[in-house]
């Protein structure tokens, strides 16, 4: 199959949203688009962005997308790639386009001399988890936590 990777310009965004929305399905989590076009608009197309995105194209339609940034790790004492999001269409797994999206993003973490790269993908994701251990990846176990907005509140009013 042919195909090309690219940057994300502003005239994906519509597509980059669809594409998170169909990814946090497969993953089973809730997402709500309202809003998320101008935020993430704001974030990856200014000067000097903190997120990037890599779009899969044939024949000007999207298959897929990745983002990533670059963060530090304590314990390695080096920044690192944080591999946010690799989501292709189910018509389009299998052709070798995930192994390509990661080979740009580490090419674009040893340009600026970052040699780590770690990502997470939901235990249940056997089909991903097979392939990243086909790449070379290794796995640590653990658990991802968060706090949103309200629970952030809480928190910060003792409660």
């Amino acid at each position: 199959m042919e195909y090309k990777i690219r940057k994300a310009i502003p005239e994906d965004i519509t597509e980059i949203i669809n594409l998170c929305a169909e990814h946090a399905e497969y993953e089973r989590i809730p997402f709500a688009p309202e809003g998320k076009a101008e935020k993430l608009s704001a974030i990856l197309f200014k000067k000097d962005p903190k997120l990037f995105c890599l779009i899969v194209e044939h024949e000007n339609d999207i298959l897929g997308y990745s983002t990533y940034t670059f963060d530090l790790s304590t314990w390695d004492a080096e920044f690192y790639i944080n591999m946010d999001c690799l989501y292709l269409r189910p018509l389009y797994r299998g052709y070798g386009i995930g192994e390509a999206l990661m080979k740009h993003i580490a090419k674009h973490g040893k340009e600026i001399n970052c040699n780590l790269m770690q990502w997470i993908t939901p235990p249940f994701n056997t089909r991903a988890i097979k392939f990243y251990h086909r790449v070379g990846a290794t796995s640590r176990e653990k658990t991802k936590l968060y706090l949103n907005e309200d629970t952030i509140k809480k928190l910060l009013e003792g409660k």
